[in-house]
């Protein structure tokens, strides 16, 4: 019998915070797994997908992006929120019509987005008519009718948003950006525009290609590794095991960060003796607590010192014949970066002198080092400006293109870049615009379309009325809530292709659908016979996934599925793309691919080999740099940061443990503490104490912004606990999405667009003064 979600939602006053973890996983990251695996999938389902979760004849985690390691796979090729990921999407909850008709839109507003999480999968198309109170059942060709009328009472097609999440599979991807751009519109926002779009931004103008350089054996091959702005422990815990190898090389780890993770101090390896009945490892061997924002100045500082060692012994630090042959723009960055203050980098970073010589000096002793970054660097407003001062110094070192060096931006979702590789892109170059218009016989338009800022724009403005998203939680996604929900409503349809309920289902147009499709973990049938799915990670490795489990209803569809069934009733049944023929079979798709999208060439054999293929990097294969000028540039950029003024505090937002991106697992974040609740703020013991606020009091946490037009917006949240936390004297962490309210639309990253939710000024009033 199919079991029901909770009925009890969150009761924020049961919240009880302790002490924050010395170390991540261990024991309890087991148990923990089993125990979540229990209550949604049962005994024999867990085993099932456990066994096969990240196996060469399995499928690919549903959560993050790390790779596994080349050659080989460990018998549990999981991490505790990989196995998370997989209890929610393989649950045997659903949620169907009755649900549906118990409950009306405005109740299920009220719940909150754990709640509406645990209810289980969606199991019926439906439909909420303009000025009904409760979804109906609708069927699957009405649906797709639903749709098409309303795209082709368009007034013109960029009337029109589309968005994608990272979990969408390369052939939906790829057939989701085909049928959009038969339709006539490049209006693809997706959910890098609002993580890595600063990274690719950066390293596209740095080093001609918007990915990271290295492998996982690069990891374990370097002597010098910089994690700056992530927090693997919790993001990308699989990750630790690579750290961990590394660090059995010989490999010194300089931790970045303005809070103590969990997994960067100390690691234990549960498949291993000594991380269950040991201490396991310590990872970080300098932890660099630096200010919100500071990293800027950070990166500048070490490169003047750098500088100044090679002075002392020209030729010993810069890799004067790399810069020589492969670099351009040397001059200019050195001559601003000599003028560098280190007195305002001290102050910006908060770190000692100390601190920032003995980092260069490692820097300048390493022969292989790499930079790993995320969000902490990316979601900044000079964020593309500190992403190249990083590898400005990996540049002045020539690391890059040698194995153990390079370039390592840690993607979060588990397909986000695959998607971007097949075409989910506002700008996607002219150059794949043609290969595809040559395979098809289409004529794509060339105008680049919105983002995801831009469209919330443009739906907001009344540019854009139908909004459709393949996957994701777009209102928990983005920022200024309120903002965003008033855009969608002004929509005449929305569309939320999912496997799970969220907030998206309950904020919606005039009319909305929901369309319900197969997870990862779902068998997929198609005319064709059993279909398999490829995904590319966090490296670029190309593979395949394969999932084995009855799907929990037969009104599942895939999104491959969906989107070929859509297009024929968009675009007509004579239209030149064989929509028909790439539902029944998969490796039709792949073909097409293969003639299209750059590096996948021979896609179906390629793609079928144990590990998968690796897509063609040039600075990483042949010291190749696709730029403007034909080689790697270095930027100069004046000095950036964030000083916090009196009274206030710089706000940065994060994920609890016991989530990932906009989906809430649970309510325990293990390691820093907090169990039973989610609305709480870390700050300092100085600030608390300065803004006489005790430990634990409730407060409110109010914004403040000054748009282009000088006018201060102000933003607030309600009754949050105030916790003792230690992070730099100024700065203070909040989870996501609860404080997304705060973050102004308009507040974004310089060139990508990226909303800026890492440096969000703020102040702290009692709750129920205002």
């Amino acid at each position: 019998m199919t079991r029901k979600g909770p009925e009890r939602d969150i009761d924020e006053s049961e919240l009880v915070v302790t002490h924050s973890k010395d170390h991540a996983a261990g024991v309890p990251a087991v148990l923990v797994s089993l125990q979540r695996g229990l209550e949604q999938m049962g005994a024999v389902r867990t085993a099932r997908t456990l066994a096969r979760l990240n196996q060469r004849h399995g499928f690919d985690c549903p959560g993050c992006a790390w790779p596994e390691t080349p050659g080989h796979r460990k018998p549990a090729e999981f991490c505790e929120n990989g196995a998370k990921a997989v209890a929610e999407e393989a649950t045997l909850r659903t949620v169907g019509p009755e649900f549906f008709s118990e409950h009306s839109v405005a109740e299920l507003a009220e719940k909150t987005d754990y709640w509406l999480g645990q209810q289980g999968r969606l199991a019926h198309p439906m439909v909420l008519r303009e000025g009904a109170t409760h979804y109906a059942p609708i069927e699957w060709d009405e649906a797709y009718r639903l749709i098409a009328d309303h795209l082709r009472a368009l007034p013109g097609p960029d009337g029109a948003v589309f968005y994608t999440s990272g979990r969408t599979s390369n052939e939906a991807a790829f057939l989701y950006q085909l049928m959009i751009r038969s339709f006539g519109t490049n209006n693809l926002p997706d959910c890098s525009n609002m993580c890595h779009e600063s990274s690719g931004s950066a390293l596209t103008e740095s080093i001609g290609i918007g990915k990271g350089s290295v492998t996982v054996p690069d990891l374990e091959y370097a002597d010098l590794i910089l994690i700056a702005g992530q927090n693997p422990g919790t993001n990308h815990p699989r990750m630790l095991s690579t750290l961990e190898k590394a660090k059995g090389n010989g490999a010194k780890i300089i931790a970045v960060n303005p809070l103590p993770e969990a997994g960067l101090r100390r690691f234990k390896d549960p498949q291993k003796v000594g991380g269950v009945i040991g201490r396991g490892v310590d990872i970080a061997d300098e932890f660099l607590q630096i200010r919100l924002g500071g990293d800027m100045a950070l990166f500048q500082g070490l490169g003047r010192l750098l500088l100044e060692a090679d002075d002392a012994d020209p030729g010993s630090v810069v890799d004067r014949a790399f810069v020589e042959q492969h670099c351009a723009g040397f001059a200019e960055y050195e001559k601003n970066i000599r003028a560098v203050d280190l007195d305002v980098v001290l102050e910006a970073t908060g770190l000692t002198m100390t601190q920032l010589r003995e980092t260069a000096d490692a820097m300048a002793s390493s022969e292989r080092t790499i930079a790993c970054w995320a969000m902490g660097l990316t979601q900044q407003t000079h964020g593309v400006a500190t992403i190249q001062e990083i590898t400005n110094l990996l540049l002045m070192r020539g690391m890059m293109g040698k194995p153990g060096a390079g370039v390592c931006p840690v993607r979060g979702h588990s397909n986000v870049q695959g998607d971007r590789t097949m075409g989910i892109w506002e700008k996607m170059p002219d150059s794949f615009l043609d290969a595809l218009d040559r395979e098809f016989s289409i004529v794509s338009p060339r105008k680049h379309g919105w983002d995801t800022v831009a469209a919330i724009r443009g739906m907001r403005d009344g540019k854009g009325s139908v909004f459709m998203a393949m996957g994701g939680n777009f209102i928990r996604a983005t920022p200024d809530t309120e903002a965003t929900e008033a855009a969608l409503r002004s929509c005449a349809l929305t569309v939320q292709v999912s496997t799970k309920l969220n907030r998206s289902h309950v904020v919606t147009g005039r009319t909305a659908l929901i369309l319900p499709t197969l997870g990862r973990t779902d068998k997929d049938i198609q005319a064709g016979g059993k279909q398999m799915v490829s995904v590319e990670d966090s490296m670029s490795m190309v593979h395949l996934s394969r999932g084995n489990l009855t799907p929990v209803s037969d009104q599942l569809r895939s999104e491959v599925a969906i989107v070929c069934e859509l297009a024929e009733h968009l675009l007509g049944a004579d239209h030149s793309v064989p929509w028909a023929q790439f539902k029944g079979d998969y490796d039709r798709i792949r073909d097409s691919i293969s003639r299209v999208v750059p590096g996948c060439e021979n896609y179906n054999e390629r793609v079928r080999r144990p590990d998968g293929f690796q897509l063609p990097h040039p600075p990483r294969d042949r010291r190749e740099f696709p730029t403007s000028t034909g080689k790697a540039n270095f930027t100069a950029s004046p000095l950036q940061w964030l000083p916090t003024p009196p009274g206030r505090l710089i706000l940065q937002t994060l994920r609890s443990h016991d989530q990932y991106n906009t989906t809430i697992y649970g309510l325990d974040d293990r390691y820093r503490g907090v169990k039973g609740g989610r609305k709480v703020i870390f700050v300092s013991a100085a600030d608390l104490a300065e803004l006489g606020i005790a430990d634990g009091a409730a407060v409110d946490i109010v914004s403040e912004w000054t748009g282009p037009d000088g006018v201060l917006q102000e933003r607030r949240v309600r009754d949050f606990r105030a916790v003792r936390y230690s992070t730099p004297k100024g700065n203070a962490a909040a989870y996501y999405p609860e404080t997304n309210p705060l973050i102004p639309l308009d507040h974004v990253a310089a060139k990508s667009n990226t909303p800026v939710s890492k440096a969000v000024l703020v102040r702290l009033e009692p709750a129920g003064a205002h």
